[in-house]
């Protein structure tokens, strides 16, 4: 038989949100513009009107998060300039004389998300060579969330961040802007998510009650969901596999990484909009979610970045609910373990 959970809070016309410090709460049209009117003012600190620059570190792979990141920065990026990048790349394939000739002068931005820090190596390795080589222009490192598993690795980058001349760093939550302050030697801004510039989406019917849209990689919480996983009327999934991607042949690079990350946000967005309700322990689960307007149960991942994400942006959003357990969630469920 269906499960129908109860409804996690009265609805209303959107999310309702509340600013970083505040509990007023306001309508999730009205949050959205704010986030997106913070990202604005973060944008327009670096670029105006025909302003050149780079934007690299590509996420060339299926996580749905970062290419929902990447669609609000390049989004933003034009909006601001009104032209397209000079120069784009993925980690991998950076390549500085092609880089200094088609971009000769202008801002070199970073891709925002949640790999500064140790746990996913090859991103900070990139963030480091980025430091150490371009030194003759500003770097501006786009909102991040910062976490070091080993303290023996925070020095090294400490010392390189302080050794490049012009280098802004922005955050996504307190606890990053705080380990900044202890460590890093930089300009540090509080900025929330680039993906709530993409703004409001439309979702599609519901096909299940409770979708499970949970974490199978390096930053799951080691504990037991089989209580949420085997939930009548429930589907478990994570988003780490592509479809078919688009062609891109006769594009620019630029064209083609947004065409990728294009189909691997509408994926993520399908996927999402096939639950009455969702629990998930993925930040930008919790951020779609709340763009598509879908109540949902939000568990942590292994160092607390969605609840940190959570209480500095969208912790009073109406049809949210954060638990710290695989129990708790069910119970906000409105269901029985």
């Amino acid at each position: 038989m269906p499960v129908h959970p109860r409804p996690l809070a009265r609805r209303v016309r959107g999310a309702v949100c509340r600013s970083p410090g505040r509990s007023r709460m306001i309508g999730m049209a009205d949050a959205i513009t704010k986030q997106h009117g913070a990202l604005d003012r973060l944008y327009r600190r670096h670029v105006g009107p025909g302003s050149t620059y780079a934007l690299v570190d590509f996420p060339d792979h299926a996580n749905v998060g970062d290419s929902a990141i990447w669609l609000g920065e390049a989004r933003m990026l034009r909006t601001v300039t009104g032209r397209e990048p000079e120069y784009v790349s993925t980690w991998a394939d950076f390549d500085e004389a092609a880089f200094r000739r088609a971009c000769p002068d202008g801002v070199l931005f970073l891709h925002g998300g949640g790999n500064l820090g140790d746990i996913w190596p090859h991103h900070q390795a990139f963030r480091e060579s980025i430091l150490r080589t371009i030194r003759d222009r500003p770097i501006v490192q786009l909102p991040q969330s910062i976490h070091f598993r080993h303290a023996g690795r925070i020095a090294p980058f400490a010392a390189i961040v302080a050794d490049h001349p012009d280098f802004h760093l922005y955050v996504r939550d307190r606890q990053s802007r705080d380990f900044a302050a202890r460590h890093l030697p930089c300009a540090t801004d509080l900025a929330p998510d680039s993906a709530f510039a993409l703004g409001p989406q439309s979702r599609s019917a519901p096909d299940c009650d409770v979708m499970m849209l949970m974490r199978t990689d390096e930053e799951r919480r080691p504990e037991d969901r089989s209580a949420l996983t085997d939930m009548p009327g429930a589907v478990s999934i994570d988003w780490l596999d592509d479809e078919t991607l688009p062609d891109t042949t006769g594009h620019t690079k630029a064209q083609a990484y947004d065409g990728i990350a294009t189909a691997r946000l509408k994926r993520g967005l399908r996927l999402l909009s096939r639950g009455r309700t969702i629990v998930t322990d993925r930040l930008h689960a919790h951020i779609l979610a709340t763009l598509l307007d879908i109540p949902h149960v939000a568990l942590d991942n292994d160092y607390g970045k969605i609840s940190a994400y959570i209480d500095c942006w969208t912790g009073t959003c109406v049809g949210v609910r954060t638990a710290s357990s695989a129990r708790e969630a069910i119970a906000h469920l409105g269901l029985r373990a």
